[in-house]
């Protein structure tokens, strides 16, 4: 496409000697953060449901993914044509369903299937798990290896037996609390929390996208909480007013609803 040609050529003119100062300075690390911060504000266009934001930050995106790979270019490793070639060929191989003979029913018959070419195509990966970003945020992480192994068919048979593991869990976090080693609690509590993730996915839900409405509930209501305090010194408030106040707020949410 031209348009995609155009843009190629202008981060090659940022980046050559007459080019922009801060672009000629930049590499893949000092870049990998605008990379993460680009990515986050798209999803907050789509959470928004901000379709110009969306339109904008896309191509924020776009622009950090053109931007490696011209200094991948310069490098000699590999250029963006590459980079959308190789992407291409991996999509096709990996949709033999639609672009060859292969018969699957269900979406979860895709994504097995896809596990399959992904080892076939990556022998050297000695485990389900191998290629997961260490980077990721924990409850990602936490999901992509519940999915993994679930996949591998290492996972509970029935929903009343993934909430009894849930249950379990919660008993055994609750006696490490109660013992007071810390290194104990947190295992626990990291394993209460990856039981949490598990029911997630059981559920259709994404963990990571559950937590932060969670967040953004806590907030809303907290600051109700605020405008019935009317101005008053929180700090002067007692903890047993603050609960009387934010349980006379859930009692208003729920009128409302």
């Amino acid at each position: 496409m031209k348009s995609v040609d155009n843009f190629v050529k202008t981060v090659a003119k940022l980046r050559s000697p007459d080019g922009c100062p801060w672009d000629k300075e930049q590499s893949h690390k000092t870049l990998k953060r605008y990379l993460i911060e680009e990515a986050y504000e798209a999803v907050d266009a789509i959470e928004n449901n901000d379709i110009k934001a969306l339109m904008e930050e896309l191509g924020d995106v776009l622009l950090q993914v053109v931007l490696h790979a011209q200094i991948a270019k310069e490098n000699k490793k590999f250029s963006f044509d590459d980079l959308v070639n190789r992407i291409n060929r991996k999509m096709i191989s990996r949709h033999p369903h639609v672009f060859g003979n292969k018969k699957v029913k269900n979406t979860n018959e895709v994504l097995i299937n896809w596990e399959k070419l992904k080892k076939a195509e990556k022998p050297e990966r000695k485990t389900i798990f191998h290629g997961i970003p260490k980077s990721l945020p924990a409850l990602l992480k936490a999901l992509k290896v519940s999915k993994k192994a679930s996949r591998s068919g290492f996972d509970w048979d029935t929903k009343s037996s993934i909430w009894k593991s849930f249950k379990s869990e919660f008993r055994e976090f609750e006696t490490a609390a109660a013992k007071g080693n810390r290194n104990k609690k947190a295992e626990e509590l990291g394993d209460l929390l990856f039981m949490a993730v598990n029911i997630a996915r059981w559920y259709n839900l994404e963990p990571e996208e559950c937590l932060n409405k969670g967040i953004k509930k806590f907030i809303n209501r907290y600051n109700k909480v605020e405008k019935l305090l009317s101005g008053k010194d929180k700090n002067k408030i007692s903890t047993k007013k603050l609960n009387l106040l934010w349980k006379k707020v859930k009692r208003l949410e729920k009128k409302q609803s």
